[in-house]
């Protein structure tokens, strides 16, 4: 089906929705993400304009096993956390993660200021994320669904 081009401001975007549970659904609740792509209907790699308003998260550090990330800093100066170390984005900045690196990875917004970026990612079938500093894992299952489970296995529901 054919559409007509749309200013990104215009596709819809809840403020804070995620899947992610309780408590760590809290942490995301300053981040607002535009599916560009599945606007779309793209299939194969999603994109992503995303704000972060002051003190807010882009998800929980983490790493993927089989799906690539990147971003492209837009506005604002988000904190790039990568591993153990951390670095301070401006705009034009860009960053790709690599899968089955295990090296986690998010942007903390520390500024008074919103943060915009972009984010691209792919969808390779069968990955599971990684939260080191959390007990929470992610495996996707058949139609890019998501279990998200503690560590050992546990459901939250």
């Amino acid at each position: 089906m054919k559409q007509s081009p749309i200013a990104a401001a215009l596709i819809s975007a809840p403020l804070g929705k995620t899947i992610y549970p309780e408590p760590y659904a809290l942490l995301v609740k300053g981040r607002q993400k535009r599916k560009l792509g599945e606007h779309f209907g793209l299939t194969h790699f999603g994109v992503n304009l995303t704000h972060l308003l002051p003190d807010a998260v882009s998800a929980l550090a983490h790493s993927h096993s089989k799906q690539e990330e990147f971003i492209l800093v837009l506005e604002g100066s988000p904190t790039l956390v990568l591993g153990e170390e951390e670095f301070i984005l401006q705009p034009g900045d860009c960053y790709g993660f690599k899968a089955g690196t295990g090296i986690a990875h998010q942007l903390i917004n520390r500024s008074e200021e919103t943060v915009t970026y972009l984010e691209v990612g792919d969808r390779a079938e069968g990955d599971e994320v990684e939260y080191p500093k959390d007990d929470l894992k992610a495996t996707q299952l058949p139609h890019g669904k998501w279990a998200l489970t503690h560590k050992d296995g546990r459901s939250y529901e």
